[in-house]
């Protein structure tokens, strides 16, 4: 699976799994510096920023924002 650069850390290291069981939710989670997410699958969007429809919303427990994983802008809104 490949990685992507990690909303906190800023590394290559963030990954993500699809729980089965919670159908539209991923689990995002860097291997480097920890840091944990989730993402409803329903709330993918076009990036503003690139145009691409790689633009998701994660929710950590402490704040709900816009990823996107094409150019890694992130957006409150």
């Amino acid at each position: 699976m490949a990685t992507q650069i990690c909303p906190k850390c800023k590394k290559d290291s963030f990954s993500w799994h699809i729980d089965d069981e919670r159908s539209g939710l991923t689990d995002w989670s860097c291997y480097r510096c920890g840091y944990q997410a989730k993402e409803n699958e329903k709330d993918e969007s076009f990036c503003d920023n690139c145009s691409k429809k790689m633009r998701s919303r994660l929710k950590d427990i402490e704040t709900e924002y816009w990823w996107c994983s094409g150019c890694n802008k992130i957006t409150q809104e």
